[in-house]
């Protein structure tokens, strides 16, 4: 298999493949055993089909509270084709192209380990959309995370059959009009793909894995801006040192104190003697907030790693064991839950890096108030606080856990619900919060350490320094800070770190 492919099929997928999948834009293929447990699948329940007359659920039935309605064998496609159209009824934003390729290719690793009943040229076609870059247009509402995700599949399963609108390479169309262009007809749906299509946590697992790689960035950014801070508040080390942290041996504690070590590890400024005895919690307890986050980072990638490694629709079709079974593994409460615990541990490192930046321009430890040089006629970074102050309260209010939430739907048949998609949506927005404000504390630490000069951090972080000034220079007098925030939010995302 081609280093450009990403292959699918019931082997473990990991984090890293999902982001060199997306990294070097690499496409996907199911395997020749994937292949096979696919069509192996589809034949015994077309056989099964033929050969009883027992209703199965989604098959031969209506959906949700029409579970009892049998379904005449003519009308097995028109009822397939049904479902999509009648369950595409998302609202809001459109889903950011990244997020659709990650559902485009999840769905295809779902429905790859034969467990699903659909055909194989269906998951063809799915391959094929995305190696094609014919992107779904998908709406972030509509989906309350518990008969998987149905109204987000339905919009990415809709191309299947010529409607809805995609992105083919980038120009927004009709599906109609883009399978036109690259020559494909629709796909005939056969019994049971529009449920294994719809049926399935996909849209709550991409949102998942793209708040995981965005935060994992974050997270690295918010340790090396942390130790900028450090030094242009003149901190004091023995909060990093190794020894109180053998004692509380939380993993993410010691490794942030450890990261923090080598950041700083050769800094003139921590060489210094220091007035103060101890530092703010702000400072002095970055490896137990920080590392916290870590922890928390970790567990919640454990779960969506483990979800996306499963099969999520719904009934579930066993071959070998003669075995049709309908039960709830599209329920979404794992990832509900997940989702708002790392909401929750991402804000912390907002709100815990506004508190350094408030402290950085307060005028203490020999820093001008507002690290201007004018204070009065300049009112220098003041205002950048209030605008991270205000993101930071957003956030908490984002962080009111969606999981707690219910709501019966389907005529009281699905009578809980996870709101995991609610809960993987704003924890998106609170991730893309805690870049602005770490934008903001990196602009105020490079500020205060230059009025540190000539003394130097570590080599380290003063690669870090130069390649920024290269972007935003020191702040000499009052200018638009709009216009320096976004240059260092872009900054955050291209530098590379040596």
């Amino acid at each position: 298999m081609s280093y450009n492919y990403l292959p699918l099929d019931r082997k473990h997928t990991n984090f890293q493949q999902i982001k060199n999948l997306l990294a070097y834009d690499q496409l996907v293929s199911i395997t020749f055993d994937a292949h096979e447990r696919i069509a192996h699948c589809r034949a015994y329940l077309d056989t099964k089909m033929n050969n009883n007359q027992a209703l199965f659920y989604g098959i031969n039935t209506g959906f949700g509270y029409l579970q009892n309605v049998q379904i005449d064998d003519t009308q097995l496609e028109a009822l397939q084709n049904n479902l999509l159209k009648s369950h595409a009824c998302g609202v809001g934003d459109e889903v950011p192209s990244d997020i659709v390729k990650l559902m485009l290719m999840l769905k295809i690793k779902s429905l790859s380990y034969g467990h699903s009943g659909v055909q194989i040229d269906t998951v063809k076609r799915l391959m094929d959309m995305y190696n094609h870059q014919m992107l779904p247009v998908i709406y972030t509402q509509g989906s309350l995370g518990a008969s998987g995700d149905l109204a987000p599949l339905s919009h990415l399963s809709l191309p299947l059959i010529g409607l809805g609108d995609v992105y083919l390479q980038g120009k927004k169309m009709t599906a109609a009009a883009a399978l036109e262009q690259l020559g494909w007809t629709p796909i005939a749906l056969q019994s049971k793909e529009g449920l294994a299509l719809i049926n399935g946590t996909q849209f709550m697992s991409a949102y998942g894995l793209h708040n995981l790689i965005a935060a994992e960035r974050l997270i690295n950014w918010a340790q090396h801006i942390a130790a900028i801070s450090y030094d242009a508040f003149d901190c004091v080390s023995e909060p990093l040192n190794e020894a109180i942290h053998t004692i509380r041996p939380h993993k993410g504690q010691s490794q942030t104190a450890a990261t923090l070590r080598s950041l700083l590890s050769g800094s003139e400024i921590q060489l210094q003697n220091k007035q103060q005895v101890q530092d703010p919690y702000s400072f002095r307890c970055i490896p137990q907030v920080h590392g916290a986050t870590i922890d928390t980072y970790n567990y919640v990638k454990d779960i969506f790693i483990t979800e996306i490694n499963a099969v999520t629709d719904n009934p579930n079709i066993f071959p070998d064991e003669d075995l049709i079974v309908s039960g709830g593994n599209f329920h979404g409460q794992p990832l509900a839950l997940a989702a708002d615990f790392l909401a929750i541990a991402i804000a912390e490192i907002g709100s815990i890096s506004e508190r350094r930046t408030y402290q950085l321009i307060s005028g203490q430890r020999n820093l001008p108030p507002f690290l201007i040089k004018n204070p009065g006629l300049h009112s220098g970074l003041m205002i950048t606080q209030y605008t991270a102050a205000g993101i930071v309260s957003e956030n908490k209010q984002l962080c009111t856990p969606s999981s707690v939430d219910s709501i019966p739907s389907s005529n009281n048949q699905e009578d809980h619900v996870s709101m995991g998609a609610n809960g993987a949506v704003k924890c998106k927005r609170v991730i893309d919060n805690v870049e602005k404000i770490l934008a903001i504390e990196l602009i105020t630490a490079a500020q205060a350490l230059d009025f540190r000069r000539p003394l130097r951090t570590s080599p380290k972080l003063e690669a870090i320094i130069t390649a920024f000034r290269a972007i935003v220079s020191f702040n000499e007098a009052d200018r638009i800070l709009h216009d320096d925030i976004l240059k260092t939010i872009s900054f955050l995302r291209t530098y590379q770190f040596q």
